[in-house]
């Protein structure tokens, strides 16, 4: 459980880089260069693993190119496009939600949930739909709103796939053929944002966050991330991620001097309490 509580007080300060850079970096172009930086920060630790395996890691390619599309390439650049319209304490607690789907994935597996994980679930999910609604019962949610729903639904399936690893790929060459992969699945719309967009102005308050974010929100917290899905399984792993939206909450209040709402803690309170129901995080611990 440690590991997972590492990654994500971790990833919590991403939401808040992302919502940071919003009108300074174009998303495509953060998630890029994310990569570019967690590539250049794991290379020294798991480049020559990845070339000791790379029978194995072809023979596997399938499996590497759809994890590299859901948890690489489509899911920061989801939060990163998110953060144009919405708020960092709003896009954590939608993330928040995300053990739900993870938990469909079991069920869909053929593990049995019982009554107690699908109430915590659909409490979990009116939380989501109300705090998507601006605190009241509305199918009309904002545009950020559905980019961090797609975003929590790649993350969901990312780990769950991460439990399906084959046992012959070591987790250091695993996660560097994934970034390798899902950077080069980001070149094209990389090159299309040069072209329409520009490149971003490299000063200290743009190139800081992203190497924080590809220093520890990529190479530490996705390596902690692979080893608590590995050790406790995708749905106990996700019950840790009850600590992020406070998290998120409490940096996006100090960093960007975003309050949280009353209608905000009331579906934080749902959200967070459908999650800790459903995945039996007490009895996990």
């Amino acid at each position: 459980m440690a590991l997972a509580a590492v990654a994500t007080v971790v990833w919590s300060g991403s939401f808040v880089t992302s919502r940071a850079l919003h009108d300074s970096v174009p998303p495509v172009q953060q998630a890029f260069w994310r990569w570019i930086v967690a590539l250049a920060a794991l290379a020294p630790f798991a480049a020559r693993a990845a070339w000791r395996q790379r029978h194995v890691l072809r023979r596997h390619l399938g499996f590497l190119l759809l994890a590299s599309l859901l948890g690489i390439a489509a899911y920061n650049t989801l939060v990163n496009q998110a953060a144009l319209s919405t708020s960092a304490g709003t896009m954590g607690m939608i993330m928040a939600a995300s053990p739900v789907l993870m938990a469909v994935y079991e069920r869909v597996g053929g593990v049995r949930l019982g009554v107690r994980r699908i109430v915590g679930m659909l409490i979990a999910c009116a939380g989501v739909l109300l705090l998507m609604g601006g605190g009241r019962p509305s199918l009309d949610f904002g545009a950020g709103d559905l980019w961090m729903a797609g975003a929590a639904a790649c993350f969901a399936s990312y780990s769950a796939l991460l439990r399906h690893k084959p046992r012959e790929i070591d987790g250091p060459a695993f996660l560097f053929a994934a970034f390798v992969l899902g950077t080069a699945m980001l070149l094209p719309a990389y090159a299309v944002s040069l072209a329409v967009q520009g490149p971003f102005d490299p000063t200290p308050s743009t190139v800081g966050p992203i190497l924080y974010v590809g220093v520890f929100s990529s190479a530490l917290a996705f390596f902690a991330w692979s080893r608590a899905i590995a050790l406790i399984g995708a749905a106990r792993a996700g019950a840790v991620y009850y600590l992020q939206p406070v998290c998120v909450a409490a940096l996006s209040y100090v960093v960007l001097g975003e309050a949280t709402s009353p209608a905000q803690v009331l579906c934080m309170a749902l959200i967070l309490g459908g999650v800790v129901l459903s995945a039996g995080w007490w009895q996990a611990a």
